[in-house]
């Protein structure tokens, strides 16, 4: 497979473990926003829910970035890894050496 299949693995592997760590933060966060605080009255409510936002869109970030890992190696394995998805022209080795999982060349991106 590769040195652009062993990069993403590699990533892969970092988002997953991000991943898990966020939902572990994320669930900390709501455990404890419901001990029983009204975040109206609460001076913690606010910055409760702010983390309890801000964790959940880097979660949401991770898991996309997953996703487009996951769809890399699937291109890898089917033989359309390093085309462009829009124009179907080569995706610059340095663009895909900067972002391994990168589905489109410069100039589609």
């Amino acid at each position: 497979m590769g040195a652009p299949a062993d990069l993403l693995a590699a990533e892969r592997t970092a988002a997953v473990e991000r991943i898990a760590g966020l939902e572990r933060e994320l669930a900390g966060i709501i455990e404890s926003a419901s001990a029983g605080t009204d975040d109206e009255h609460d001076p913690e409510g606010a910055t409760l829910a702010f983390e309890r936002q801000h964790t959940a869109a880097l979660l949401t970030q991770a898991r996309r970035q997953l996703g487009q890992i996951d769809t890399a190696l699937g291109r890898i394995a089917d033989g359309s890894y390093g085309r462009c998805v829009t124009c179907g022209g080569p995706i610059a080795q340095a663009r895909l050496a900067a972002r391994p999982a990168a589905i489109t060349c410069i100039s589609c991106a």
